[in-house]
């Protein structure tokens, strides 16, 4: 014996799963990768960036040097006391960083003076005053006067720069000209905490420096020069940290310093200074804790577009799934459709063969046996016929071919028509009704009448023998004509009520296990709502089905 097998819908379920495992995977590969590299990527920031800090802490320091020392230039090759001491004030002011300013007033001469200085045969290089500027802790400038020929530190600063002075006087001729390399390293001397400037005199008066230098017999004759020595601390330095989410602490420290001393899981970096600040360095700490804030920060957006990603993807997955899912059940409507509606079919040529079989060999029939045949014959022939129509119906309506005939119907006489032919057909079914109109209602009444046949037709299949009822009620108000159709069958569950007008769709129940096409409903929903109408349905499991059309007046 065979066994028939049940038509399934091939899923491949299995390709989905293996594919959103896959993506996960991706995703956590991807993610994983991303916190890799942006670990990575802030690292080598925290290396890099510290040249950010370096050149904005700097830059005060920088435009002192550059601008602010310079500015010596601006009084024609020398200054008086009054001048030097107003220059100096804006100079400690403006510029924390410098602890002092000791200004020479310097004579170039080639007369024969007993005093302490740098002589190159017949040039004389000498301070003639020499004041030490600074500000005391109430921030008020304190000037002093220093003897030149007091033994400070100072005078080396003086003796230094003379020597470099008479060095290039001695190679000076007349086709040299200043370069801006000549000037940094004949008038600047920088070293550790301190920079020494000579006022820059113009090339005539070098030459003329020159001319003192190896004549002679030239007359007496002495040229002012400005000498300014700077100290320098740079623990004073302001620190401007213009990357606070990578450097959690930025230090000034002496290059050699025994009493620093580096933290336990803190990642470190420094950066030398330059020139009189050499001594020193830039030093940044960050804990690993603070980086890790850092790298966090810059990770969210990363993970949240993978994350968008994913869930865009997941997303596709669904929507594949669903229509899986869909055509999967469109095809177990359709299969059993088909066996249903082959169930139909074969029900009524089944019947009517044989009536005609037992008509076709009975050698003779009486009256009784007729009239049973003929209305065997009838109502099969009906069933086939409805069907028929509720096919063609559906195929029209959704070509569009189906024509609306509209016409004034009065439904009292309408609907005595039908409950008349229901009462005949069917004799068990207790039927009542209440019509309260005043006027027509203008409607397909073939239409119209294949959904009350429908609806009366349900109410009698789905309702036990004890209970088969259906109270019809037809009213009128300002709007609409509302038809209600109630009785006291088993009624749907809840969650069977959004599917029960949809094509092929058949409740699962015990009167429904088999002759059923599951058009009925989808029927009277597309012919209710081609005329115009709407259709609504509440239900209590176990106690009947209330069914209400709604046509606009």
């Amino acid at each position: 014996m065979m066994v028939k097998k049940a038509s399934k819908y091939r899923k491949n379920i299995g390709l989905l799963i293996a594919f959103v495992a896959f993506l996960t995977i991706l995703y956590i590969i991807a993610v994983f990768l991303g916190r890799v590299m942006m670990t990575n990527y802030v690292q080598s920031e925290f290396n890099n960036r510290k040249v950010d800090v370096f050149d904005a802490t700097l830059k005060p320091f920088n435009n002192f040097f550059n601008n602010s020392i310079s500015e010596v230039s601006s009084y024609q090759g020398y200054l008086d006391s009054v001048h030097a001491l107003n220059y100096a004030e804006k100079i400690l002011r403006k510029n924390p960083f410098v602890e002092e300013v000791v200004f020479y007033d310097v004579l170039f001469t080639n007369q024969s003076s007993a005093v302490r200085g740098v002589r190159f045969q017949n040039l004389l290089i000498f301070p003639q005053t020499i004041y030490a500027f600074s500000l005391d802790n109430s921030n008020k400038l304190h000037r002093s006067r220093i003897d030149a020929n007091e033994t400070r530190p100072t005078s080396d600063d003086f003796n230094n720069m003379a020597i470099k002075m008479v060095n290039f006087l001695d190679v000076l001729d007349d086709s040299t000209s200043l370069t801006e390399n000549d000037i940094y390293r004949i008038f600047y001397n920088t070293v550790p905490g301190k920079i020494t400037y000579l006022n820059i005199p113009r090339i005539n008066t070098l030459k003329a420096y020159k001319a003192l230098m190896e004549d002679p017999d030239l007359l007496p004759v002495a040229y002012d020069q400005d000498l300014f020595v700077y100290k320098i601390n740079p623990l004073k330095i302001k620190i401007e940290n213009v990357q606070p989410r990578l450097f959690e602490n930025i230090r000034i420290l002496a290059v050699a310093d025994p009493n620093v001393m580096e933290e336990e899981g803190d990642i470190h970096t420094e950066m030398p200074l330059p020139g009189a600040l050499s001594e020193y360095k830039l030093q940044f700490d960050s804990s690993e804790q603070f980086l890790q804030g850092e790298i966090n920060r810059r990770f969210f957006p990363v993970v949240l577009g993978l994350s968008l990603l994913y869930a865009i993807l997941l997303c596709i997955v669904y929507l594949i799934y669903r229509n899986i899912a869909i055509n999967s059940r469109l095809f177990q409507l359709q299969y059993d459709f088909i066996n249903n509606l082959t169930h139909e079919f074969k029900t009524p040529v089944s019947v009517i063969k044989i009536a005609g079989n037992n008509i076709k060999s009975a050698e003779k029939i009486s009256d009784q046996e007729r009239h049973m045949y003929g209305r065997i014959l009838d109502q099969e022939a009906d069933k086939l016929n409805n069907l028929m129509n509720k096919l063609l119906s559906f195929t029209q309506i959704e070509n569009k071919s189906l024509k609306y005939k509209g016409e004034y119907v009065d439904l009292n006489s309408f609907c005595e028509e039908i409950f008349d032919a229901t009462r005949i057909k069917y004799p068990d079914l207790k039927l009542t009704s209440r019509i309260a109109v005043e006027s027509s209602m203008y409607t397909d009444p073939i239409l119209l009448n294949s959904v009350f046949q429908n609806l009366i037709d349900n109410a009698y299949k789905y309702s036990e023998v004890s209970r088969k009822f259906i109270d019809i009620s037809v009213e009128q108000n300002k709007k609409s004509f509302v038809i209600q159709f109630a009785d006291q069958g088993i009624g749907i569950n809840k969650a069977e009520l959004k599917n029960i007008f949809k094509k092929f769709y058949r409740v699962k129940n015990q009167f429904n296990q088999s002759g059923s096409v599951g058009l009925g409903l989808a029927f009277c929903k597309e012919i209710t709502e081609f005329m115009g109408g709407e259709i609504k349905v509440s239900s209590n499991e176990g106690e009947g089905t209330v069914f209400t059309l709604i046509f606009p007046r």
